[in-house]
């Protein structure tokens, strides 16, 4: 008779062991699973997928419609510091020993089915949510869409946020490939929200086919704004006088007004009041995105590890002001488009502090320092580059070379930002 863990750490451990790959995209094996598990949601649930943005838009989606009274289930992957963090139900982490009931069913009902570490978590965390008594259900999409294991659930509204390169080595080479994938998450005759400004051509035809009711971003909703407040206008419904988001960043009222778009298109089941709206930019928080920590030298913490990601980073950055220097702390996975996340931001960073990344996905430091060299040759400049044997080792260097007018820039993926917030934990007295 096979003995489980006892503790959350033990059940993640062997969870990751389960499967022969780590990323298996496919519905077959995790929908069995699902069907023997009986999931089923009264309430509407909004999935939410996209190359940029998706975590920011889930956020504003679970904050304004807490601050409207209702009860809302949270999900989110991947997490920075605990695994708890995908798992919210009314703002707050779900603890270990739920989790782990829910383990404990996903195992039973597996039988000899083999899930990814993804699949298993996520069939645990529906599990979770579907014996709550929810009034409203937020999903990210952990990969793609049309394959992800998120996609089981029916949505009754689906967002797509940008559509941009990454992944490719599963979604495919091109925007129009990587749209549709991710278009496959709308359903027939449901809301289905797209706030890419260019949508590429195969996710308008995928919704066509489908028989979705397309949102378009500049056509069926859109937003202004000036430096004090910002308005959003859609379908119907218009709001003005908002406050801007409590997230920082350029693209936020992009993610926003999207988030508002699907709230306008389920507003018949859930209604929410303009100061529900309000209450919710303003309390809205997600770690990692852009977030300026408190304290001198400056630190901005960011998850972006594609090309896009970056160019908003860069351009997030020009809008802070004057700093004497810029110190980057950056770790990256290795099938990332390395270059081009560090042409974007090049120009922004006076010291690299460079660090290793874990796992068969990861890249070494050295690796790091030939692609951040070769920039500089190219623009024919030279570059300060420091190398070092883990983040938080980089973090300790980056933090000791910046005076109090610096700003320490950690990037290029959740496990540096994730380093980076340990090390800085560790320190503090």
């Amino acid at each position: 008779m096979q003995t489980h863990p006892a503790t959350l750490d033990g059940w993640l451990t062997r969870i990751e062991r389960l499967h022969h790959r780590p990323i298996d995209l496919s519905l077959d094996r995790v929908r069995a699973v699902a069907d023997r598990l009986d999931l089923q949601f009264a309430c509407p649930v909004f999935v939410v997928g996209g190359t940029n943005g998706k975590g920011s838009t889930c956020a504003m989606l679970d904050s304004i419609l807490r601050a409207a009274g209702y009860r809302v289930g949270l999900y989110t992957s991947p997490h920075l510091l605990r695994f708890n963090e995908r798992v919210r139900l009314d703002g707050v982490e779900a603890g270990d020993a739920a989790l782990i009931e829910q383990f404990e069913a996903v195992d039973a009902a597996r039988a000899d089915t083999s899930l990814t570490y993804f699949e298993f978590t996520t069939l645990a965390a529906l599990r979770l949510f579907a014996r709550a008594g929810l009034d409203a259900l937020v999903l990210e999409v952990g990969l793609g869409g049309r394959l992800d294991a998120v996609n089981i659930v029916d949505a009754a509204c689906s967002i797509v946020t940008s559509i941009a390169l990454d992944h490719m080595d599963y979604l495919g080479p091109t925007r129009e490939r990587i749209g549709f994938e991710k278009a496959h998450i709308y359903r027939s005759r449901r809301p289905a929200i797209c706030c890419d400004p260019d949508p590429p051509a195969s996710l308008i035809e995928v919704a066509a086919r489908l028989g979705s009711d397309l949102w378009l971003f500049g056509r069926d909703f859109n937003y202004a704004g000036d430096r004090q407040q910002w308005a959003y206008r859609g379908r119907v419904q218009r709001r003005s006088g908002l406050p801007y988001p409590a997230l920082r960043g350029a693209n936020q009222l992009l993610n926003a007004s999207g988030a508002l778009a699907a709230l306008e298109a389920l507003s018949q089941r859930l209604p929410v009041s303009q100061q529900a709206v309000r209450q919710g930019l303003l309390t809205v928080a997600i770690a990692g995105r852009f977030q300026v920590l408190p304290g001198r030298p400056t630190v901005i913490l960011d998850v972006a590890h594609n090309p896009h990601a970056a160019a908003v980073t860069a351009s997030n950055l020009d809008a802070m002001g004057f700093y004497a220097r810029t110190h980057a702390v950056f770790g990256v996975l290795r099938d990332k488009d390395i270059d081009g996340v560090i042409a974007r931001v090049f120009d922004r960073i006076d010291r690299w502090h460079l660090a290793p990344t874990p796992g068969e996905r990861g890249c070494d430091a050295q690796a790091l320092a030939e692609r951040v060299r070769a920039a500089a040759r190219a623009r024919g400049v030279d570059a300060a580059v420091e190398t070092y044997a883990s983040i938080e080792d980089a973090w300790r260097g980056a933090l000791g070379a910046a005076s109090v007018d610096d700003r320490i820039l950690v990037f290029g993926s959740f496990f540096t930002v994730a380093g980076a917030m340990r090390a800085r934990e560790a320190s503090r007295p």
